[in-house]
């Protein structure tokens, strides 16, 4: 558990585990990288597993400024640099995803794999919905806006199933945990470009993942991610939605096994 001063930011992060390869784990938004705790305890007896807190978010600075995806995905490489962590296998869940490409055109020499989860390619399509959500969040705090949030965030078999009610609970928390500064995330995300029209020039292995129950990144997005980026592989995973790491740990942690034993 430490903190570098990365782009004028205060950054989060965790190393767990020792191995030849490093896997950099980038999370969503409202969230933390305690979301790819399942990930990270499996994968650490034989990777370097790295989860890190973007700026404004989990444990990292809020700074006044650096929420745009270009400045993020700034703040990661920089990372990558500082720690020595590359060449990488690259996890971004949906922000993180939007991170995760970027440096994946832009930066390949420093990721030697992509692996997407619950992310788009394309420009934000709900810009008027999130905006008012933003906009509630400004005026009221988190709490007004949660009970629209979690089902955006998660499927409906993770929300009702009564066997799960204390996971969550705690993840109901953990978004509630955010202060109104959590606005600055949202407004990159809302704000971001589309990179879908660069995505040909990935040249790394990449596996594409989504739940089949996501209602923020659809199956759909996630093909067409998987058109643009030829060598790209598709993994589905049932009974999960936008949070596919919590709701349905194991089929993420299997899907990531299988793709990278095929990456050399």
């Amino acid at each position: 558990m430490s903190i570098i001063k990365i782009n004028g930011a205060d950054i989060y992060y965790e190393i767990h585990g020792i191995g030849p390869e490093t896997i950099v784990f980038s999370h969503g938004l409202l969230m933390n990288g305690r979301m790819f705790k399942a990930q990270v305890d499996y994968f650490k007896a034989r990777y370097r597993c790295v989860i890190y807190d973007h700026r404004g978010q989990g444990r990292s600075e809020v700074t006044a400024e650096g929420y745009d995806m270009e400045s993020l995905s700034m703040d990661a490489i920089e990372l990558i640099k500082a720690l020595k962590l590359g060449p990488c296998h690259m996890v971004g869940l949906s922000m993180g995803g939007f991170v995760a490409m970027r440096l994946a055109v832009h930066h390949s020499e420093y990721i030697k794999s992509l692996l997407l989860v619950e992310t788009s390619a394309e420009e934000e399509p709900n810009k008027f919905k999130y905006n008012v959500l933003k906009t509630i969040v400004n005026l009221f705090g988190v709490k007004a806006v949660i009970n629209k949030v979690m089902p955006i965030m998660f499927g409906q078999t993770f929300l009702k199933d009564p066997i799960r009610k204390e996971e969550v609970d705690y993840w109901r928390n953990e978004i509630l945990a955010n202060e109104k500064s959590i606005t600055k995330s949202v407004a990159g995300v809302i704000q971001r470009n589309a990179i879908s029209s660069e995505l040909g020039k990935v040249s790394m292995p990449t596996l594409v993942i989504v739940g089949d129950e996501d209602v923020a990144t659809t199956v759909e997005k996630a093909k067409n991610i998987k058109l643009k980026i030829p060598q790209a592989h598709l993994a589905t995973i049932k009974r999960a939605g936008h949070s596919s790491t919590i709701e349905e740990p194991r089929q993420v942690i299997d899907a990531i096994e299988v793709f990278l034993n095929g990456v050399h």
